[in-house]
């Protein structure tokens, strides 16, 4: 690719990332269905012409939200759990990665939480497929806990999953950014009030015996 291709592609690429920055704090504060792409192309400062050299549709650009959020957090996360053994560090990786970036992307993370039944056909067919690979490892890691700490079974390992998720994802609801809790120590308080529960009273979130 030549260097003036590269830094086209670059260009049209980090203007894509602010039009979904956008477009997912206007549906993040008018909802997807109360959202205009004028909204956008106001907010924006493009035309509307303009716009859809970036997609096609109002759809579409609530799929690409949706899409390329979840795929940032679950390739991170995949990247940074190479090499790490302790099945209790990749828990907790998983919460830090997955708080770490909502925090600085809250409305994406209402846009998800909130619009994934506007989705419908293949945009909705894709990204449960997507949910549903990112809930696939964090089951994972569940069992690899419950097996290695001799947690006892607090719940099935589809609830536990559904519920680390629901206290993740809820955090735009209260958390405010730059607050006197920093990202990373909510993150903490999150894995250790969930590895709580979920390894059983009496226990460390280390496997060991509390007291």
């Amino acid at each position: 690719m030549a260097e003036s291709e590269l830094q086209t592609a670059t260009e049209h690429e980090e203007k894509l990332e602010r039009l979904l920055t956008i477009a997912a704090e206007i549906f993040s504060e008018k909802g997807y269905h109360n959202a205009s792409i004028r909204d956008l192309s106001k907010r924006a400062g493009t035309s509307l012409s303009g716009l859809y050299y970036y997609f096609a549709s109002k759809e579409e650009l609530l799929f690409m939200i949706q899409d390329r959020s979840l795929r940032k957090v679950l390739t991170a996360l995949r990247s940074k759990l190479e090499g790490v053994a302790s099945a209790e560090e990749k828990l907790r990786i998983l919460v830090h990665n997955h708080v770490g970036f909502f925090s600085e992307n809250m409305a994406a993370m209402r846009v998800i939480t909130h619009e994934y039944d506007s989705l419908q056909g293949e945009y909705r067919t894709r990204m449960t497929e997507l949910r549903h690979e990112y809930s696939d490892v964090c089951q994972e890691i569940l069992r690899e806990v419950r097996r290695f700490t001799s947690a006892g079974d607090v719940a099935p390992l589809n609830v536990a999953t559904s519920a680390l998720f629901g206290m993740m994802n809820w955090i735009y609801a209260w958390y405010t950014p730059g607050s006197n809790v920093p990202v990373e120590r909510l993150a903490e308080h999150l894995y250790r009030l969930f590895t709580g529960g979920f390894i059983g009273p009496g226990r460390s979130p280390s496997g060991r015996r509390a007291g």
